[in-house]
């Protein structure tokens, strides 16, 4: 069964450049340039990871960018249901070879949503391979986009850790709680353990306060900087809002549904700081797909 996944996705991939004109491999420099590659992970679950890759989604979009976002948590996908989606493909059906990737995918709120497969166990449990199939695939995604967001799966599985350390930018989102503070630490030191690494960057949801968010990023920062030697970005934090909670239940990203709201004005402004970016940017990098593919590379030699 995983053969005969691996030998359609390796087709997939062969055909991707001609359904979305990717470039080839040896063009991916052009890709970077055109594309930054966000991943948004968590030590834990229920910090609102994916609501914060969805809404930061919608409001990069309302920027004017063409705007991808691929449910990555194999397993646990759940993006369509934050979005109110009903989409009648997903990633399963590439993996068993029955659709192509840019054929699944759906448009929401100005977005490209690339939906996830809840529950498949052979997404879940890819191995190192028909991983890089997949992941390969992607690239025919970040020819035509501006921004493509990854939501990953929660905690520091290989899958999650290897994604979040190949994209450009890591988004480790963490709430004020101890458990989640810790977790988010964790993380962050999986993901440093790749030379290679994202600039990794922190937000705080769910503050009741800019001095709450303030302590928890500072503590993380700096117990980062101590014992990894790493500079984690303190990006910003998101507010406590009833209307967070009130959208979730109307199945609704909340910064179409009520963007007023103090929630919605601080995504703006994670937005903001992502698109336009900041003076202390690294030095451009190789494409995501050959990070990736490096990376699962060096998985295979261990």
């Amino acid at each position: 069964m995983i053969q005969d996944q691996a030998t359609a996705l390796r087709q997939l991939v062969r055909e991707a450049g001609v359904m979305t004109q990717a470039p080839r491999r040896e063009n991916f420099a052009q890709v970077r340039r055109a594309c930054k590659v966000v991943a948004v992970t968590s030590g834990k679950g229920g910090v609102g990871k994916t609501s914060l890759a969805v809404n930061l989604s919608i409001a990069c979009a309302q920027m004017g960018k063409r705007v991808t976002l691929v449910d990555f948590d194999l397993g646990l996908a759940n993006v369509d249901v934050v979005m109110d989606l009903r989409p009648t493909s997903n990633l399963s059906h590439v993996v068993m070879g029955r659709m192509r990737l840019g054929d699944v995918a759906v448009e929401s709120e100005g977005v490209r949503v690339v939906p996830g497969a809840s529950g498949l166990r052979e997404l879940a449990n890819l191995g190192a391979a028909e991983r890089e199939d997949l992941i390969g695939g992607l690239a025919a995604l970040e020819a035509t986009s501006d921004l493509l967001i990854i939501d990953t799966g929660a905690g520091i599985s290989d899958n999650v850790v290897r994604v979040a350390a190949a994209a450009d930018e890591a988004l480790i989102v963490c709430t004020p709680e101890p458990t989640s503070i810790l977790d988010a630490y964790a993380t962050i030191k999986m993901i440093a353990r790749d030379l290679n690494h994202a600039t990794v960057r922190l937000v705080v949801n769910m503050a009741e306060s800019r001095e709450e968010a303030d302590r928890v990023s500072e503590t993380v920062a700096d117990v980062s900087r101590r014992f990894l030697g790493l500079t984690v970005d303190r990006l910003g934090f998101i507010p406590k809002d009833e209307h967070v909670a009130r959208a979730v239940r109307e199945r609704r990203p909340f910064e179409a549904q009520y963007p007023k709201c103090p929630a919605s004005a601080a995504v703006r402004g994670l937005g903001r700081m992502i698109v336009h970016g900041r003076a202390d940017r690294p030095v451009e990098r190789d494409g995501f797909f050959r990070r990736m593919a490096r990376a699962l590379g060096a998985g295979q030699e261990a």
